[in-house]
């Protein structure tokens, strides 16, 4: 196998699960939780570091920002073999009880954003795979991680949410806002309808933990409003579950040679 265009690596590394970070910068820690982890490639937006769990390879690779890098790197990685992603993100809240430091597992998205209308048509839903899910929220209930669970917007423009009023169709999105809120949406990040749909479509298993930075919601009506930064609790989260999945995977291969 020629090495991946974007990615740029084959698949020789072996590894089943990737760990996916959007930023470049955070791959090293992330793989630092990982057994003998080292630097794999670089290429792009896509920095690799590659180690073990639990005796099974393990990828971190970045995505970079959006939707678009996002599918690309899933495209490429699913052909050399990694078949469960796991992303690490962040966020920011959307309901009142989603605060700074909290962990959100997104167990579905709504797509407001491009990228996957090039897969399927709107109305297929975003979700997560249903063991990658109860992977993470285990893994957060071990760790004792204050978790929300359910829903979350993906868009691809960043400033069209922080500064909406300043945009021609300022009326769209701020309605469309607050239609979200209503009908209980946590929180707002970039990446998660790309990784779900097209893993959907690929037949790749996903999942996705995200930090809430901060809320805008709660700083709109003056309520306490802490700001949080780090992602490590999450990549404690999602290393836990690779590691659940790892054993379920194997009792699974198990039992259907007893079969």
């Amino acid at each position: 196998m020629a090495d991946m265009y974007h990615i740029g690596f084959d698949g020789s590394h072996s590894a089943k699960y990737a760990i996916l970070p959007g930023d470049p910068a955070r791959v090293e820690k992330i793989a630092s939780f990982l057994e003998s982890p080292h630097f794999h490639c670089q290429s792009r937006e896509y920095t690799t570091w590659l180690g073990s769990l639990s005796g099974e390879k393990v990828l971190v690779m970045s995505t970079g920002m959006g939707g678009p890098s996002t599918a690309i790197g899933i495209e490429e990685l699913c052909q050399t073999g990694v078949h469960t992603f796991l992303r690490v993100g962040t966020c920011g809240g959307m309901a009142e009880q989603v605060i700074g430091g909290d962990v959100v597992v997104a167990t579905g998205t709504i797509r407001a954003e491009g990228t996957t209308r090039e897969y399927v048509p709107i109305e297929f839903p975003a979700i997560a795979d249903i063991e990658v899910t109860n992977a993470l929220i285990s893994a957060c209930k071990m760790l004792g991680a204050k978790w929300h669970a359910g829903v979350v917007h993906c868009k691809d423009s960043f400033y069209g949410q922080h500064s909406p009023e300043r945009m021609p169709v300022f009326y769209e999105l701020q309605d469309k806002w607050q239609a979200w809120i209503k009908a209980g949406c946590l929180a707002s990040e970039m990446e998660s309808a790309a990784l779900y749909i097209v893993s959907q479509v690929l037949r790749a298993r996903a999942g996705c933990v995200l930090n809430v930075v901060w809320n805008q919601e709660r700083a709109a009506k003056g309520l306490d409003n802490p700001h949080s930064y780090d992602t490590t609790l999450c990549t404690q989260i999602a290393v836990q579950a690779i590691k659940i999945l790892i054993a379920q995977d194997s009792s699974n291969v198990l039992s259907g040679a007893q079969s």
